[in-house]
């Protein structure tokens, strides 16, 4: 595996080790580029403190540590620095403000909830057969790859919909037809694949493979050990077969 963009860090909260234990782990896999996206600060209603993601004024201390890490690894690997971000439509000019002073190279778009994180609102990785969800977590993934500042969309196939498969299908194919048509990847996740997950869904990736949507993988790192692993790279490749999955082997080009 020669790249991964989808790497945590400790200031999410559910991740452990440091920037360079990740770094020098990825060195040690024989990577060439490794992308670090923890879950981005975010503006949100006043009063809430979010417990799956950076704190605002962390963004600095993330950013001046993997500058850091890419001057002293540069003959070793290729290092970037992004986000993985929700899009919620009330907020996301001012994450866009936010970030604006820092040199941020990509976000990725990993829609894990609806309208915004905050006390009520849909986590869409809980089950549910209630199909209106299911429309608005296409219309919303949709309506933020139309804002043309995703690199990629991570765990397309979180949204853990139990109802109607014909239905299901109907709107993941909207949702594979969208990002065709926006030329955005979507990510096979290999932390849903370790962890035994409602994603990677089985379904979906046979849509994908079917429609010849492009594939990058992703490892979702939250520990060191996770940059690479090379049980959970076969069982990805597996996948890949088994769907005819079209998956990107170059590195990616950010500029």
């Amino acid at each position: 595996m020669r790249a991964n963009y989808h790497t945590h860090t400790w200031r999410c909260q559910h991740a452990g080790g440091t920037e360079r234990e990740y770094v020098e782990a990825a060195i040690e896999s024989g990577m060439e580029v490794l992308g670090f996206a923890d879950h981005s600060p975010y503006p949100l209603q006043e009063g809430y403190v979010s417990r799956i993601r950076m704190r605002i004024d962390q963004l600095e201390d993330y950013v001046h540590t993997l500058e850091e890490l890419r001057e002293e690894y540069r003959d070793d690997i290729e290092l970037h620095i992004g986000l993985e971000a929700e899009y919620f439509p009330a907020r996301f000019s001012q994450l866009l403000e936010l970030i604006a002073d820092y040199p941020i190279e990509y976000l990725i778009l990993g829609q894990h909830s609806l309208d915004e994180e905050c006390p009520g609102s849909v986590y869409c990785g809980a089950p549910t057969t209630d199909g209106s969800l299911l429309v608005r977590y296409v219309d919303q993934v949709l309506e933020g790859l139309d804002t043309g500042r995703f690199l990629y969309l991570a765990h397309p196939d979180l949204f853990h919909y139990t109802g109607d498969a014909e239905f299901y299908d109907k709107e993941m194919l909207r949702l594979i037809h969208g990002a065709m048509e926006r030329d955005i990847p979507l990510e096979l996740n290999f932390l849903g694949l370790e962890q035994k997950r409602n994603y990677p869904n089985g379904r979906f990736w046979e849509l994908v493979g079917q429609e010849k949507a492009r594939v990058i993988y992703g490892c979702d790192a939250h520990q060191k050990e996770c940059v690479f692993k090379p049980e959970v790279y076969a069982e990805a490749e597996d996948w890949a077969k088994r769907y005819q999955l079209d998956v990107i082997r170059e590195p990616l080009k950010l500029s």
